[in-house]
């Protein structure tokens, strides 16, 4: 679920789907080739403003492959012709548009050398999704747009490999395919598929010598995703580069996962987990449920928060991060901002803080071999300086940027980049001021070492400290939740000792989020075992926050907590993406994951 009704309209940010930074410049190879330049276009209306004469609807084809996902199409304001507003997680996911932030907030899109600037006044909401309008730029690629009923299909005559090249580079290999035309670029499911035809059986030994071995499908080439560093497109001609790890050896190729669920969960069905998947009503609403549930306290599982390895920008395949860990089950967690990608909410895991609560929403806290317990939560934190003056610091490692100073430490990730425009900071060594960082400084990078803290401040706010100086921090959370070894956030808590505590408002949820219908994902406990939920709608979106709550209350919850919903809803069985809230795979910034106890440390790459 976007983070656009959670928080609304934040600073934008992000960089080309899949694993990765920022793209690097095109290859070496043929560097006289050019990009066209991102255009920009004139603000179209405000975020929430009104849609006029847009024909609307919530299915959505692309060549030929289904899902729900809200649209708005229709019109001819503007310079590029007929309007066409699709959720950047299509884009992104589905398609393999680039986007990239500047200092102001603004969002540079791009697909095949098309592209335009996106300020902040131009980003809607669909339902609980950002939307971007991208009518003008589907149409220079060829897209066929049409609609019938609340369906809409992108259509796109398939292209063709017509040669493959490579560069190697310090730490990685460059892989460019050269195509005919554009092509859809999908990063479901932790592979990536590109829609091709007629693919030379040389270049697919080639693709295969390279360590980028495809496996062919009805619709063209996928490739698996694990050593897939970054993919992004280029225009003139069209090119799609994918990024791998350096290697010298050529990879073997890809084995397909089979179809039968992990043998170690088979063995565990039906006595330790018990997996149940049936559909209910609740007034004239037919639900669809999945719940996995098991008792902590004892047996070979145990349950652990999901992250990325690397800190905590990027968003990742719910299946590549259960992969990672080994973990037999895994839904998606808590809430981020699917364009920075970055949290939302609070992530600690075995004691540290990798991100911290905001806004005292939902969480679920627990220790190993226990039961996880639930309610708010915030983290109060201060600075002190020498003269006993009190600062306070709003923010940890958290993607929810507001004016103030915000505390990031290696548990970030090995580099901070500015989120956004004129921030100053002060890096601290200990209890003292080591360097004054200015806004370039930021913007071109600082890194975090173990121990570091960096005081990040935004919004004008000042920042009194020379180099030297010694502050000290006291960090207190706002009750014994915070204390616990891992907590996951989300919100709102809908089940608290039996009774439904749905209270929107006080987590600063908005009344479009709280009353809509939606995907949803939960966890939750009934005092015995803990469960993982996911609801989708049979006929519909799916249930709302209160009808979810009347319906785990039904079924014997005693406490329970919404996490992160609508396209993010996921649930990993073994390997199988089992549910994908709505129909195709996104990719999430965090999940939670039953792994055996002998299964630690994780292994491979997500």
């Amino acid at each position: 679920m976007a983070s656009w009704t959670v928080l609304g309209a934040a600073l934008l940010a992000a960089t080309p789907f899949g694993l990765g930074g920022a793209p690097l410049p095109p290859p070496p190879v043929q560097p006289d080739m050019p990009v066209l330049p991102v255009r920009a276009r004139p603000t179209i209306g405000p975020q929430t403003g009104d849609w006029g004469n847009l024909l609307a609807g919530r299915r959505l084809s692309i060549n030929g492959r289904d899902q729900r996902a809200g649209w708005r199409w229709g019109g001819g304001r503007g310079p590029f012709g007929q309007e066409l507003w699709l959720p950047l997680e299509v884009l992104q996911g589905q398609l393999g548009f680039s986007s990239r932030t500047g200092e102001d907030g603004s969002l540079a899109i791009e697909w095949f050398g098309q592209g335009r600037l996106v300020s902040s006044a131009e980003q809607r909401a669909i339902d609980d999704e950002v939307a971007i309008e991208v009518g003008g730029i589907l149409a220079a690629a060829g897209v066929r747009v049409s609609a019938e009923n609340d369906r809409l299909q992108l259509e796109l005559q398939p292209s063709q490999v017509v040669q493959v090249r490579s560069a190697d580079q310090p730490g990685r290999r460059r892989v460019v395919l050269d195509l005919a035309g554009p092509a859809t670029l999908d990063n479901s499911d932790g592979r990536l598929r590109l829609d091709v035809q007629s693919v030379p059986a040389e270049l697919v030994a080639r693709l295969d010598g390279l360590g980028l071995p495809p496996r062919r499908e009805a619709e063209g080439l996928s490739f698996a995703g694990t050593a897939i560093r970054s993919a992004f497109t280029l225009g003139s001609p069209a090119r799609v580069v994918i990024d791998l790890p350096a290697t010298t050896a050529p990879a073997q190729p890809a084995i397909e996962r089979p179809v039968p669920i992990d043998p170690r969960l088979q063995a565990l069905l039906g006595s330790a987990v018990q997996w149940n998947r049936q559909v209910l009503a609740i007034g004239s609403r037919r639900l669809r449920l999945n719940s996995v549930s098991f008792d902590p306290r004892g047996g070979a599982l145990r349950l652990r928060p999901l992250s990325r390895p690397d800190g905590m920008q990027g968003l990742t395949p719910l299946a590549l991060l259960a992969r990672h860990y080994d973990a037999l089950v895994a839904v998606n967690g808590g809430y981020f901002n699917r364009v920075l990608r970055l949290p939302l909410g609070a992530l600690r895991t075995d004691g540290r803080w990798q991100s911290g609560p905001i806004l005292n929403r939902g969480v679920v806290a627990w220790e190993p071999r226990a039961l996880p317990r639930f309610g708010r939560l915030q983290l109060e934190e201060w600075l002190t300086d020498g003269s006993g003056r009190r600062h306070p610091v709003i923010a940890l490692n958290s993607g929810w940027l507001q004016r103030g100073l915000s505390r990031y430490t290696g548990d970030w990730g090995p580099v901070y980049r500015a989120l956004s425009g004129n921030e100053t900071a002060v890096l601290l060594r200990g209890d003292r001021v080591a360097q004054r960082l200015e806004a370039e400084q930021l913007r071109q990078g600082i890194s975090l070492a173990e121990g570091d803290t960096l005081l990040v401040a935004r919004g004008g706010q000042l920042l009194p400290w020379g180099e030297g100086d010694s502050l000290s921090l006291t960090t207190r959370p706002s009750n014994e939740l915070g204390l616990a070894a891992n907590v996951v956030g989300g919100g709102p808590l809908l089940l608290l000792d039996g009774r439904v505590v749905l209270d929107g408002a006080a987590e600063r949820f908005g009344s479009a989020f709280l009353t809509q219908g939606a995907p949803r994902t939960v966890i939750g406990s009934d005092g015995q075992r803990l469960w993982l939920l996911t609801l989708q709608g049979v006929e519909d979106e799916g249930p709302t926050l209160a009808e979810t709550a009347v319906l785990l209350q039904r079924l014997g919850l005693r406490d329970a907590l919404n996490l992160d919903g609508g396209s993010s809803t996921g649930l990993v069985m073994g390997g199988n993406h089992t549910v994908k809230g709505r129909g195709v795979a996104s990719v999430v910034h965090n999940g939670l994951g039953l792994v055996q106890l002998n299964g630690l440390p994780p292994r491979g790459e997500s």
